[in-house]
């Protein structure tokens, strides 16, 4: 019987990565969206494309429960030349605050 247990444990873990996985995939294409459209409500070209994985932790929601709150960055420019770097914060699936520079577009 212990390796049907141990079949078990495997076969948990595979799901609970599976879901972990799916569930950052889908933050990081909510980062993406909203950095695409922080940069053209300011009339900023997003460089590279794509935003950029930098940080995640343990948060507490709005109703008591234990979620992942992901940090993403990216690098924008607003004349072509300068390059500057933005970021996105990320609670579960849903975007918190996008900032540009100094400024807090959400």
């Amino acid at each position: 019987m212990p390796r049907m247990e141990s079949f078990l444990y495997l076969l948990v873990a595979i799901f609970a990565l599976a879901i972990f996985w799916q569930s950052t995939m889908a933050a990081r294409e909510a980062a993406n969206v909203a950095a695409v459209e922080a940069c053209a409500e300011r009339g900023a070209q997003l460089l590279d494309g794509t935003v950029a994985f930098r940080q995640m932790r343990l948060q507490r929601g709005q109703d008591g429960r234990m979620g992942l709150r992901r940090t993403y960055v990216f690098d924008y420019s607003e004349d072509g030349e300068t390059r500057r770097q933005g970021f996105v914060i990320v609670s579960g699936r849903r975007v918190e605050f996008v900032g540009l520079g100094p400024t807090l577009v959400n």
